[in-house]
C-alpha cells in the first residue's frame, strides 16, 4: 500500500481528516522511515490533489489538505510548490477546484502571521527554485483567465493575490541563468496583455518583468562572457572552479559527503580517516577555497544533509546516522584534516583561526537547526531509560565536540553558547564520571563478558543517542576485536560480534570511526588460525567461533564487501569460502579430508544409534570445513530420507542439532543449497521444502542467517507463485518462508495490499540508474543537499551504459545552466572507486567521450557550441580534480598509486592523442583546440599539449 492508496480508500471510505492524518502519521512511521521529509510531504499533497480529477471541487478533500497543514505533516511552502505544479495538468482545471486549493494556501499564510519568507516560501529556497514556482503562478493566473467565471469561486482574484505574495519574496534576479530569466520574462509580458488583468498584479508584474529585462538587456554579451568565464576555468584561484555561486552552493559538498556516507564501511569511507581526509584535501585544491568558505561549505552541508534526513513525525535512521556522522566524526576528521591542509602555505594556526572566525556564521543557521533540533533525538529508544534523557540541541552537541577535539577554543565557544559548560553534560560522559572512569574505560567494563544482554542494550541505546562518545565506543571494539584476534580470546571476540550483529546501531557508531574491512579481516584470521585441538572446552568454544562467523557474513553482506581484499599486516586473507558454502555439495568434489569429516559428522548426527556431537569430533573437524560440508550432510541425509533408507524422525533429529548454537552459525550455506535444491527440481522437493521452513521459521535460527537469505528465498517463492511453480509445490504452503524472509528484511508483514509483485517486463534497470541521476539534478537544482550512489548505478546497468546515460542527462541540464551537471560530472568520475570496480574516468575519456563527440557532429551550430563548452568544462574540471587527489594521496596518505585506475597524466596525453585522430571532425577540433588554448591546463598536464 501507498499513501496515495491509503488516501484514496480513507477518502472513499468517508473518514474524517483527523482520522486520515492519524493513519497517515501511522504509515509514515512503519513504511517511510527512510525516505526525506521532503519527499514524504510531496507524497502526502500529491495523495489528496490527485483525488480533485474525479472529485472536483470536493470540500472533504480540501479539508485532508487543511488537517495535513495543520497538523505539520505538511509544510505550507511544499503543498504550494505540488500543487501550482499540478495546476498545469488539465485533469485540475476546474473553477471550483483551484479556487478551493488557492484558498488553502491564502488561508493558512494569513492565520499563520509569517512574513511571506518562512511561510509560503522556505527559509533559504534558492532564487531559481523560487523562479520556478512563480513560473506556475504565473501559469495558474493565465489559466484562470481561460476559465468559466463563478460567483462562488473567484479563481481569478485567488490565483492574482498569490501570485503579488510570491513575487514579494523576489530580491535579486541577478544570479539566476539567462535561459530562466527569459522565461519568467516572457510569461509575465504575456500575463500583461489581458485586459482584465487587476491593478494590483498588473503593477508588480511590470515591476518583475522590468528587472528582468535589465537582466537580458545585452543576452548576447551575456552570453559571451558567459563562455569566456567558462574557458577560464580550472586552475586558478577564487570561483575559477566552482563558478560565481561557489561559495553558496552545496551541491559538490553534499555529493561528497553523501557518498562518505553510502560507502562508510569500505576504503576511504569516513572511517578511515588518512583516506577521507586525502579526498577533503583534492577538494580543497581542485576548489581552491580559502579556509574559512572551506569550513562552511563542509558544515553547513553537513547540517543540510542531516536537517533533509529528518522525517515529518521523528526521526530516521538515515536522520540517526548523519547526527552521528556530523557531531560525532565531522569534527575528528576536520582536525585530522588541518594538519594535512598546512602543505597548501597555511599553518595550521590560521586554519585554525579561520575556523573560529566561521564557526558562528555557521550555526546561526536557523533553518537548519531548527529542523534538525525540531524532532529530538536520534533513532532508538529503550524504556528503561527513555525517561531519564533530556534532549539536547545540535548545537549544543556540536560545539562541545569541536571543542573537545581542539578545533576551537573556550574564548569562542562563550561567544555563541555562554553556558555551554554549565548547561551541556554529554550522557555517557557524565556516567563514566560518576564512576569515575574515563570513556574508553567505562565502556570496558560495561561491555564485560559478565553483562547481561539486556544491559548491553540499554548501554547501546544511550550511546547511539550521544554522538559525543561514538569515538570512545570505536576505540574499545576495535581494541578488543585485535587484542581478541591476536591472544585467541573466543569469548571476548564472540561477545563483540554478537553485539555488532544483533545491534545494527552499534555497526553504525563503529562504522563512521574505524575501518570495518580491518575488523573482517581481522576476524578472518582468527577463524583461519582457530585450532580445535587446544581449547579446553570445544562445545563452547565452536559456539564462540560460530558467532564471530556470523558477525563476518553479516558484514560482508551488509556493506556490500564481497569485492574486497582483506588484509592483516602482509596476510592476504579471503572470505570466499563463506561465499562458496552450499553451492557445491557432490561428495565427489570434496577432498579427503572433507569426505572424513562428512562420514564422521553423518553418523554424529544422523545415526539412530548416535550419543550425540562428542569433543572428539569437534576437535577434530576445523571451523572452515564444518562451514564446507554442512550442506553436503543435509543433502546426504535428506536423500536418504527419500529413498526411505532414512526416517523422517532421525532427520528431524539430526537437523535439530543445526537449531542449536553449537552449529546454527553454518545454516547460510545450508539455505543457500536448499533453495537451489528446490529451484533445480522443479520446486517437486518436498522434503527439501519441509526442511527449509523448519530451518527459516524456526526461532532458533539466527537472524543474520534469515537476513543473508531473504533476498533469494522470496525470488524462489514469488507471490503470487507461478502456475507452474504452485504444480510442483502441491499442497505446500510457502507464505511462513517468505513472512520470514519479509521480516528480516524489516518489510511490512504479507498480505493482499503488501505483496511484492516483480516488475513489468518492460522494466529495464538502466531507467532506474538515469532516475537517480535525475533525481540528483533536481535536488541541484532545487538547492537541496544532492545525492547520487554511484555503486547502485553501477549494479543497475554495465559501466559504458551508466556513463552514457549520466551525460545525456547533464548534457540536457546543462542547456540551462553548467555548474551543477559540470560538478556532478567531476563527482562520478574522479570519486575513488571501490576495490575491483571498473574505473570510471578513463572509461568515459577513452571510451564514452568519443561516441558523446561524434555525436555532437551531427547537431546545429548552436547545439554544438554549447556541447563543446560543456565537454571541455567536464573534461578540464575531472582532469585537474584527478590530479589533486593523486597529490593529496601521496602527501597525505605516503601512498603513490592511481586510485583512479590509470596515472592522469597518462590519460591526459592519450586523450590528446584521440582528439587529434579525430581532428577531421568539427567538435574534437573545437575541443582540442580549447583545450590547449587554456595554459593552466597546459601547465598542469605538459603532457597533453605534447602530444598536439
Amino acid at each position: 500500500m501507498s499513501l496515495s492508496e491509503l488516501t484514496r480508500n480513507a477518502f472513499q471510505s468517508g473518514i474524517t481528516a483527523r482520522k486520515w492524518i492519524g493513519l497517515c502519521k501511522l504509515f509514515i512511521s512503519k513504511n517511510l522511515t527512510h525516505s526525506g521529509a521532503h519527499s514524504v510531504e510531496t507524497d502526502i499533497s500529491n495523495s489528496v490533489l490527485v483525488l480533485f480529477r474525479d472529485y472536483p471541487g470536493d470540500p472533504a478533500l480540501q479539508a485532508y489538505l487543511k488537517q495535513a497543514i495543520e497538523d505539520g505533516v505538511l509544510s505550507l511552502a511544499t503543498f504550494l510548490t505540488t500543487f501550482l505544479a499540478a495546476a498545469q495538468s488539465p485533469d485540475l482545471r476546474n473553477t471550483a477546484t483551484l479556487d478551493m486549493l488557492c484558498r488553502v494556501v491564502l488561508d493558512h499564510h494569513y492565520a499563520s502571521g509569517m512574513p511571506t519568507v518562512g511561510s509560503l516560501v522556505s527559509y533559504g529556497e534558492p532564487t531559481s527554485r523560487l523562479l520556478n514556482t512563480i513560473q506556475n503562478a504565473m501559469a495558474l493566473l493565465r489559466t484562470a483567465y481561460t476559465l468559466p467565471e463563478s460567483h462562488l469561486h473567484q479563481l481569478t482574484t485567488s490565483a492574482a493575490e498569490l501570485l503579488i505574495l510570491l513575487l514579494s519574496c523576489v530580491t535579486d534576479v541577478s544570479q539566476i541563468s539567462t535561459a530562466q530569466a527569459m522565461a519568467n520574462f516572457l510569461d509575465a509580458t504575456a500575463l500583461l496583455q489581458i485586459p482584465r488583468l487587476t491593478a494590483g498584479a498588473r503593477h508588480v508584474l511590470e515591476s518583475f518583468a522590468f528587472s528582468l529585462s535589465l537582466l537580458l538587456e545585452d543576452a548576447k554579451v551575456a552570453r559571451e562572457a558567459q563562455m569566456m568565464h567558462t574557458f577560464q576555468l580550472a586552475f586558478g584561484k577564487g570561483d575559477t572552479i566552482l563558478g560565481s555561486s561557489s561559495e553558496t552552493d552545496i551541491v559538490t559538498c553534499t555529493l561528497l559527503l553523501n557518498h562518505l556516507i553510502f560507502n562508510r564501511a569500505s576504503e576511504f569511507g569516513p572511517g578511515d580517516g588518512p583516506h577521507a581526509v586525502a579526498i577533503l584535501v583534492a577538494l580543497l585544491r581542485w576548489s581552491s577555497w580559502a579556509p574559512a568558505t572551506f569550513y562552511s561549505q563542509i558544515i553547513i552541508s553537513a547540517m543540510t544533509c542531516l536537517a533533509q534526513s529528518v522525517g515529518p513525525t521523528g526521526p530516521t535512521r538515515a536522520s540517526s546516522i548523519w547526527k552521528a556522522f556530523t557531531i560525532g566524526r565531522l569534527p575528528h576528521l576536520l582536525a585530522m584534516f588541518q594538519k594535512s591542509a598546512q602543505s597548501e602555505g597555511i599553518a595550521e594556526a590560521d586554519w585554525h583561526t579561520a575556523l573560529q572566525f566561521s564557526l558562528p556564521a555557521i550555526l546561526h543557521r536557523t533553518d537548519l537547526i531548527e529542523r534538525i533540533d525540531s524532532v529530538g533525538q536520534t533513532g532508538g529508544s529503550d524504556a528503561a531509560s527513555e525517561k531519564s534523557v533530556i534532549p539536547h540541541s545540535f548545537t549544543s552537541e556540536f560545539l562541545y565536540q569541536m571543542l573537545h577535539v581542539g578545533l576551537v577554543e573556550q574564548a569562542v565557544v562563550a561567544t555563541i553558547n555562554p553556558n555551554l559548560s554549565n548547561d551541556f553534560h554529554p550522557r555517557v560522559a557524565s556516567e563514566a564520571q560518576e564512576a569515575n572512569l574515563d570513556l574508553p574505560g567505562y565502556f570496558e567494563a560495561r561491555l564485560s563478558p559478565d553483562a547481561s544482554p539486556e544491559d548491553i542494550e540499554v548501554l547501546l541505546y544511550r550511546a547511539w543517542r550521544d554522538p559525543c562518545c561514538h569515538a570512545a565506543f570505536a576505540e574499545v571494539v576495535v581494541k578488543r576485536f585485535t587484542s581478541s584476534t591476536k591472544n585467541v580470546d573466543t569469548e571476548n571476540l564472540s561477545l563483540v560480534c554478537k553485539m555488532l550483529c544483533k545491534h545494527e546501531m552499534a555497526l553504525d557508531m563503529l562504522s563512521l570511526h574505524a575501518k570495518i574491512t580491518d575488523l573482517v579481516a581481522h576476524a578472518l584470521a582468527f577463524v583461519e588460525d582457530y585450532d580445535c585441538e587446544t581449547v579446553g572446552d570445544p562445545q563452547t568454544a565452536v559456539t564462540h567461533v560460530g558467532d564471530v562467523v556470523l558477525f563476518v557474513e553479516a558484514t560482508i553482506a551488509r556493506f556490500n564487501l564481497a569485492s574486497h581484499a582483506f588484509t592483516v599486516g602482509d596476510r592476504q586473507l579471503s572470505a570466499e569460502f563463506l561465499r562458496t558454502a552450499g553451492l557445491g555439495h557432490r561428495q565427489d568434489a570434496f577432498k579427503d579430508e572433507d569426505l572424513s569429516a562428512i562420514s564422521s559428522w553423518t553418523k554424529a548426527l544422523f545415526d539412530p544409534g548416535s550419543e550425540g556431537i562428542e569433543d572428539t569430533i569437534l576437535r577434530a573437524t576445523h571451523p572452515k570445513v564444518l562451514l564446507r560440508i554442512a550442506p553436503a550432510l543435509f543433502s546426504h541425509a535428506i536423500n536418504q530420507c527419500i529413498e526411505q533408507k532414512m526416517d523422517k524422525e532421525v532427520l528431524t533429529n539430526g537437523i535439530s542439532y543445526f537449531l542449536g548454537p553449537l552449529l546454527n552459525w553454518t545454516l547460510a550455506g545450508v539455505i543457500r543449497f536448499l533453495l537451489s535444491e528446490v529451484q533445480r527440481r522443479g520446486y517437486k522437493a518436498p522434503v527439501h521444502l519441509e526442511v527449509l521452513k523448519t530451518l527459516l521459521t524456526s526461532p532458533s535460527c539466527p537472524p543474520a542467517v534469515v537476513s543473508l537469505s531473504a533476498a533469494a528465498t522470496l525470488r524462489t517463492f514469488p507471490d503470487p507463485i507461478p502456475q507452474y511453480s504452485q504444480r510442483g509445490l502441491g499442497t505446500f504452503d510457502p507464505k511462513p518462508i517468505r513472512q520470514a524472509a519479509r521480516q528480516a528484511l524489516g518489510l511490512p508483514a504479507e498480505d493482499s495490499q503488501t505483496a511484492l509483485t516483480m516488475g513489468s517486463s518492460n522494466t529495464h534497470w538502466h531507467d532506474q540508474a538515469r532516475q537517480l541521476v535525475k533525481n540528483a539534478l533536481g535536488a541541484a537544482r532545487s538547492g537541496r543537499a544532492v545525492a547520487l550512489d554511484t555503486d547502485r548505478c553501477l549494479l543497475l546497468c554495465p559501466p559504458t551504459q551508466f556513463l552514457t546515460t549520466l551525460f545525456y542527462e547533464l548534457c540536457l541540464a546543462a542547456t540551462m545552466e553548467m555548474e551543477a551537471p559540470r560538478r556532478m560530472a567531476t563527482f562520478v568520475l574522479t570519486t575513488p572507486r571501490p576495490p575491483r570496480s571498473p574505473p570510471l574516468l578513463p572509461i568515459f575519456l577513452h571510451l564514452v567521450l568519443p561516441s558523446l563527440v561524434a555525436s555532437a557532429d551531427g547537431l546545429t551550430a548552436a547545439e554544438q557550441t554549447l556541447r563543446v563548452e560543456f565537454l571541455v568544462l567536464v573534461i578540464s574540471s575531472a582532469l585537474t580534480a584527478a590530479l589533486h587527489l593523486e597529490w593529496a594521496m601521496l602527501r597525505t596518505c605516503g601512498e603513490e598509486r592511481y586510485v583512479l585506475g590509470q596515472s592522469v597524466t597518462s590519460m591526459a596525453r592519450r586523450l590528446a592523442g584521440d582528439l587529434k585522430r579525430r581532428g577531421d571532425g568539427p567538435t574534437a577540433s573545437m575541443i582540442l583546440q580549447r583545450l590547449t588554448a587554456m595554459q593552466p591546463f597546459v601547465a598542469n598536464f605538459p603532457t597533453f599539449a605534447a602530444e598536439v
